[in-house]
């Protein structure tokens, strides 16, 4: 089984417990022989995928509690895996979605660390810096490169761990692993878009064999 999470920017695929990024003008040639089950928050490949039969969209099999509008459907999977705890996702965008009993409470959206970086940038040249991943926050920065770092990095802890509460914190997302060292009730989990969608799958078996032999 090939499972496929089409992003803005790559889609991410996981098959046989690896998992690889390619970027979607490579992905436009992609098609293996096995089937593909993937959700999309990109509107060009869920047109352009539509009609490939090897290509099967599980966006519709999702069983979602929420009253949350506009949700996107990366988000959906995520939470999909767990019973309780928040989910964050740390990419380009940071997501924070909060699961209780199987039920979403609620989340928000703040910008990922490189978007930081690009608005640095954007302001002034003096401003363009890489963030420091190893910024004491314990102590007012001294210079300006660390002072962008802690004028970043400490509000997105500040706001994490106000918003955790005691509750378990699943890191997924390129920048999870980082932000996970910060918190002692957390867990990274590259597969947690992935164990959403087989779960899902494996809810729906018999329904989705059905369509399938009916396309």
């Amino acid at each position: 089984m090939i499972l496929c999470d089409i992003g803005n920017h790559n889609a991410d695929i996981f098959h046989n417990g690896k998992i690889w990024s390619i970027n979607l003008s490579e992905f436009q040639n992609y098609r293996p022989e096995e089937k593909v089950y993937y959700i999309s928050v990109n509107e060009f490949f869920l047109k352009k995928l539509k009609d490939l039969p090897n290509f099967i969209n599980i966006e519709s099999l999702f069983d979602f509690d929420t009253i949350y509008q506009g949700m996107g459907i990366d988000r959906i999977a995520a939470c999909t895996a767990i019973d309780d705890g928040m989910v964050v996702d740390a990419g380009s965008a940071i997501t924070v979605d909060i699961m209780s009993n199987s039920i979403h409470l609620g989340g928000f959206i703040i910008p990922g660390l490189s978007s930081y970086e690009k608005c640095f940038a954007e302001i002034s040249e003096r401003l363009k810096f890489r963030l420091n991943p190893n910024i004491d926050l314990e102590a007012l920065p001294q210079k300006t490169t660390n002072a962008l770092s802690y004028g970043v990095i400490k509000p997105i802890i500040m706001i994490l761990s106000d918003s955790c509460k005691d509750k378990t914190i699943y890191f997924t997302g390129g920048d999870g692993k980082f932000f996970s060292k910060y918190f002692k009730n957390s867990i990274y989990d590259r597969t947690l878009v992935f164990r959403g969608m087989k779960k899902t799958i494996e809810k729906n078996y018999e329904s989705l064999n059905m369509w399938e032999n009916l396309c």
